[in-house]
């Protein structure tokens, strides 16, 4: 990915859609006006941050990728599998629905989604001009919420799953996500016995860890995406950049991800 800089914010971008028709980034917790230990640039707004610091940090990361805020769309986000179309901000709501998925093909649209340790999923169709955005933990990776994403992109707007660029951005790492026996008879469930090689075991004790990238990217591969990019960065490891609710034992913020043509 390309680390850049905007207004004193810092983000990144994927190197694929460096040159691609539409504004996209992935915002580092720097650059807003939080207090700890939502320090700085926290976009949720359940976490016990003030609503006003809130509210400027949105404002801030929108004027960084020169977006309206009367144009951006986001969700309720639940660790679902579901994935809504976005027509439209809805009048007097921040959000569309409860789900963790969205897509769009309007040009006066924008999407916007918060995270802290789950994988942020960004959609491109070149085709059919058509952008996408999805938050994923575990239960979202393994219950489908990236081929949610990409059949409601497929039904609404006609997108072919070959044509569809993903990019799997930061999140916690295969190296740090230690995970429950129900998450590893998930991953059997979605990825088959072996877990697509998803699941590692640690030799001292045989505690169970899961790479979201690699289940994330198979189950986009096995669904007919060709082109994926994953950035690699590690949001537990990285709380210098990014918020973690693991590694922050939950007392933190969120930090966004930003799409629109």
């Amino acid at each position: 990915m390309q680390r850049l800089q905007a207004g004193g914010l810092v983000y990144y971008q994927f190197e694929m859609w460096a040159d691609a028709p539409f504004r996209h980034g992935i915002f580092t917790r720097w650059g807003g006006v939080s207090a700890a230990p939502w320090g700085s640039l926290n976009l949720g707004g359940t976490v016990g941050d003030a609503v006003e610091a809130v509210q400027e940090n949105h404002r801030r990361m929108y004027a960084a990728l020169a977006v309206d805020p009367g144009q951006v769309c986001s969700v309720w986000q639940v660790h679902s599998a579901d994935t809504v179309v976005a027509e439209a901000p809805l009048p007097g709501r921040r959000w569309l629905n409860r789900a963790d998925g969205m897509v769009t093909q309007h040009q006066d649209v924008a999407l916007a989604m918060r995270f802290a340790d789950c994988v942020p999923l960004l959609f491109y169709d070149p085709m059919q001009n058509v952008l996408g955005m999805a938050h994923a933990g575990w239960r979202g990776t393994l219950s489908g919420a990236q081929l949610s994403t990409l059949a409601t992109m497929q039904a609404a707007y006609g997108s072919r799953p070959q044509d569809v660029q993903v990019g799997i951005g930061p999140s916690i790492g295969p190296a740090r996500y230690q995970v429950g026996e129900e998450v590893v008879q998930a991953a059997r469930a979605a990825l088959g016995p072996d877990c697509g090689g998803t699941i590692r075991r640690d030799p001292a004790d045989g505690t169970a860890y899961l790479d979201l990238w690699e289940a994330n990217r198979q189950l986009l591969q096995r669904a007919g995406v060709e082109m994926i990019e994953i950035a690699g960065i590690c949001t537990a490891t990285h709380t210098d950049e990014f918020f973690s609710h693991r590694a922050e034992q939950g007392q933190t913020g969120r930090f966004g991800a930003l799409m629109a043509f």
